[in-house]
């Protein structure tokens, strides 16, 4: 499954696709019809209506249900701070990866908050992005012993990828020793096992995985230069320029005020707002 919407290489339970060929997750719920809504998006920010907003809520640490059901994750907080700034009210639309971004151009929400990208050119081409709200590139993970410190020392090295994912050929490229995995689970148990040196994959989700393993024996050694991360921020339809202005202002606020970092740390336990 990939976790971040841009290709993640692999990760079994979740992963971050920065990389999975799509710009977002996966999820399972349907998305109900929105009634039709009055007024541009700007019109209701002005005056103080309802953004209503497509997200999955089944794609954790992003946008999921607690244990006690409600709907929570990094993207689906950042929304309601970004909200509570622009003194609108959030509803948000629940809905399968699959149809979100179609879901959002037929105007059955204004706005949708799942880690998307907006890479590909046909999206760009289509929808527009504000300021964004999380940051993610690749990352190299060892052993905490270990002395690999960076892409040149994987040469010759067991590294365990996902084959068919682009960390794999990246790794490949550097000339890894390339052991096949599902995800990345399974590539961070055979590094602990020993029966793997090294893996490539998305910094969110190894970001994640540690989070939820404090006691794991790996570490990130290397991370992408900043002008190779991806970023993700809240996505509209193209003519939404003031609108796209608004919540950009807002998600520098939250920088700025320090409620990004909180929430990184939160659910990542690192501001992931940083490029």
């Amino acid at each position: 499954m990939m976790l971040k919407k841009f290709i993640l290489g692999g990760m079994t339970a979740l992963v971050l696709a920065a990389c999975g060929g799509s710009e977002g997750g996966s999820g399972a719920s349907s998305a109900p019809a929105q009634s039709a809504v009055s007024g541009s998006l700007i019109e209701r920010i002005n005056n103080k209506g309802t953004v209503t907003v497509g997200t999955e809520g089944t794609y954790a640490p992003f946008t999921y249900h607690d244990k006690d059901g409600k709907l929570t994750g990094y993207d689906v907080e950042v929304t309601r701070a970004v909200a509570e700034k622009l003194g609108v009210k959030v509803e948000f639309k629940e809905t399968q990866w699959d149809s979100m971004m179609a879901g959002l151009k037929a105007g059955r929400f204004d706005v949708v908050a799942n880690q998307v990208g907006l890479t590909s050119p046909e999206r760009q081409a289509t929808f527009d992005k504000s300021e964004p709200y999380s940051w993610s590139g690749a990352v190299l993970v060892a052993r905490k012993d270990s002395n690999i410190k960076s892409l040149a020392d994987i040469k010759g090295v067991k590294t365990a990828q996902s084959l068919t994912s682009n960390y794999g050929e990246k790794a490949k490229a550097a000339g890894a020793d390339l052991v096949a995995v599902d995800g990345l689970a399974q590539s961070l148990t055979l590094i602990e096992q020993k029966r793997a040196d090294a893996t490539l994959n998305d910094e969110l989700a190894v970001l994640d995985y540690l989070k939820k393993n404090p006691n794991a024996g790996v570490k990130i050694v290397w991370s992408a230069p900043a002008d190779e991360k991806v970023g993700s921020g809240l996505i509209v339809n193209k003519g939404n320029d003031e609108a796209v202005a608004k919540f950009s202002t807002a998600i520098n606020e939250l920088k700025a005020d320090g409620t990004l970092k909180k929430l990184g740390e939160q659910f990542f336990g690192k501001d992931i707002s940083v490029q």
